[in-house]
């Protein structure tokens, strides 16, 4: 019995294929696909999903000291002479960051061995590299996906068979998250 299904595809072209279905389902919430295909996504999907959840709050929070530029009320630096040179007035703030610790950076590093960069385009603006913004999967996983499954114990997909594609008569499901 083989470990996996190899869906008629070369080894780059199915891994390249299920990175893809997994990604869209982790930021979609839910895609139409086949049967065969639904079924390796769900191994990975919940896979990633388990590991968000184990690692959720494997973090520290640390106070550090950054420079930052001294903006003027249109938003641009201000600059300051100093020996006949133009320089930038900066100010000390105190942030409070999140830092990971080393268990949550390789799960961090996991995912991103799975998942594809995501670039958000918003309607308005749809074929213009201006106003697209990148979503951070591996924070969408950790901060809104990982807290609603955190009581449960796997299971974290659906399959839903919808009925067979008209072409081949291949069975289409919907996998969902629960």
């Amino acid at each position: 019995m083989a470990k996996y299904r190899k869906l008629g595809r070369t080894s780059s072209q199915r891994k390249a294929l299920l990175r893809s279905q997994v990604t869209t389902l982790l930021y979609y919430g839910k895609i139409k696909t086949t049967e065969a295909k639904a079924k390796e996504i769900r191994k990975i999907a919940e896979g990633l999903i388990a590991l968000a959840v184990r690692e959720k709050d494997n973090f520290e929070e640390v106070t550090v000291t950054a420079k930052v530029p001294r903006k003027d009320k249109d938003g641009k630096r201000v600059k300051e002479v100093v020996d006949g040179k133009k320089q930038t007035v900066y100010d000390e703030v105190e942030k409070t960051i999140k830092k990971d610790k080393p268990s949550k950076l390789h799960a961090r590093r996991q995912m991103l061995k799975v998942l594809y960069p995501v670039t958000e385009v918003p309607a308005e603006a749809a074929g213009k590299k201006r106003n697209t913004k990148k979503v951070d999967m591996t924070a969408k996983l950790f901060d809104e996906i990982a807290p609603k499954y955190v009581e449960r114990k796997g299971g974290y997909t659906r399959i839903v068979k919808i009925g067979q594609r008209k072409g081949d008569a291949a069975m289409e499901v919907i996998i969902e998250l629960v």
